[in-house]
């Protein structure tokens, strides 16, 4: 069977892909192994203004406005709430923060995003004052990507399985079984450091544990940031996290990160009372050494595509990423230097 594009991997980075390829009328087939990926453990954390100076997320501004409208389309397709906007209070810890705080209020490039400092919150500890962020929101990943995943069920081009590098023919011509694509993507998250053709990237693995919890009474419902993050949900349902591992690359949930998640949150807020612990999990993120995805073809094997090293940032970059892909795959457009693989040209 000849088709298109061969995706592998149904997370958030392959499931938009594959969303934005079939859009532009591609025949595509997604294969994944059906287990619990880092996108289906990640908070979709959309925040604008990051780091210990308040610094605006690496082109933004166009990748805001393009992941609004993406969500927005998948929203009205299946008729469901996949981006959740949420002003963000950020704790500030210190006076050295506060300063570079106020300084980034005197930039017009901050003002959509700034909103004001606060001294203080109902309910909430913070010692030196509150940022108070716009633009900042969550994406409801585990439901997208279960309705893309039906999605792909009702059109016949979602496979269930394992890929074995080895049944994988680049001569005489690209071919996995049965099915002949043109070009094969790879979206395998940190699978992909095993990856023969693509492993020699350097991808900074993480781990992080998340915690979901019911609370004994409402909830206040702004995102927190205090140095970990807490999500609410609904009324009472919220998500807290993450753990920051580089050691222990794995998905086991540990004693260790649930205590550390929960003592930092009741510092923060301590009237917060836990009724019960819905879910605690744990998946591994593929952050990059230059914080920049990797996206592109194979500087020997063009068939051979990667769209991968999205990290914490994957829900606010992956959309405008998935349009410069297709236009790249399909109308040979240049692809951001920033993110092309070709700039580790000489690890190949």
């Amino acid at each position: 069977m000849k088709i298109d594009y061969l995706i592998i991997g149904q997370g958030l980075a392959g499931s938009l892909l594959a969303w934005e390829l079939i859009q532009r009328q591609k025949k595509v087939i997604i294969i994944d192994n059906n287990q619990l990926n880092a996108s289906l453990v990640a908070a979709g954390l959309i925040n604008p203004v990051t780091g210990m100076r308040f610094v605006k997320s690496a082109a933004v501004d166009q990748l805001l406005p393009t992941a609004i409208n993406y969500y927005q389309q998948l929203t009205e397709y299946f008729n469901q709430p996949f981006y959740i906007e949420k002003p963000m209070l950020r704790l500030l810890k210190n006076q050295k923060q506060l300063m570079a705080c106020r300084k980034r209020f005197k930039d017009p490039a901050y003002h959509d995003y700034l909103e004001k400092i606060i001294p203080s919150f109902p309910k909430i500890e913070s010692t030196v004052g509150i940022l108070k962020q716009n633009k900042t929101a969550y994406l409801l990943t585990q439901p997208l990507l279960s309705s893309l995943k039906d999605y792909f069920i009702r059109l016949n081009v979602y496979i269930k399985a394992e890929i074995h590098y080895q049944e994988i023919k680049l001569s005489p011509s690209l071919q996995w079984k049965n099915i002949q694509p043109s070009q094969i993507i790879f979206c395998e998250g940190h699978l992909a450091t095993n990856n023969p053709w693509f492993s020699a990237l350097p991808f900074q693995l993480v781990k992080g544990e998340i915690i979901t919890a019911t609370a004994g009474q409402n909830i206040q419902q702004n995102i927190l940031n205090y140095g970990h993050w807490f999500i609410p949900l609904d009324s009472k349902t919220f998500r807290t996290g993450a753990s920051f591992d580089r050691e222990n690359i794995n998905t086991t949930t540990t004693s260790t990160a649930k205590k550390m998640l929960l003592d930092s949150l009741k510092q923060v807020y301590p009237t917060l009372t836990i009724e019960q612990i819905t879910n605690h999990q744990a998946g591994i993120r593929p952050t990059t050494l230059d914080k920049m995805p990797f996206v592109g073809t194979h500087p020997y094997y063009p068939e051979l595509v990667i769209f991968n090293g999205f990290g914490a940032k994957g829900s606010l970059q992956i959309p405008w990423h998935c349009s410069q892909l297709a236009d790249n795959l399909i109308n040979n457009k240049p692809l951001s230097q920033t993110s092309d693989i070709h700039r580790y040209h000489s690890l190949f």
